[in-house]
């Protein structure tokens, strides 16, 4: 039995390319800010408060978009049985 390489219909795979598209926005934008937020915080200790709770509050964020992600990009490439 040999399995078969999925074909995904080209809407489709637009819809994944524009959803990977939101999904990297979103990070980078979550990272800028954090970036800007360590930059800030070496020349100005009380916004290591800030960056903390940015970062525990936009990393399981990241984390949360990229398992959704994969797992309808895994639904897509499955195999049809």
């Amino acid at each position: 039995m040999t399995e078969s390489s999925p074909s995904i219909p080209q809407e489709e795979v637009a819809q994944l390319q524009k959803k990977f598209s939101e999904v990297k926005h979103s990070i980078n934008n979550a990272l800028a800010v954090m970036m800007a937020l360590s930059e800030m915080s070496q020349r100005r200790p009380d916004y290591a408060e800030k960056l903390a709770s940015t970062v525990l509050a936009k990393a399981p964020q990241i984390v949360t978009s990229l398992q959704e992600f994969t797992q309808v990009l895994n639904e897509k490439a499955a195999p049809k049985s």
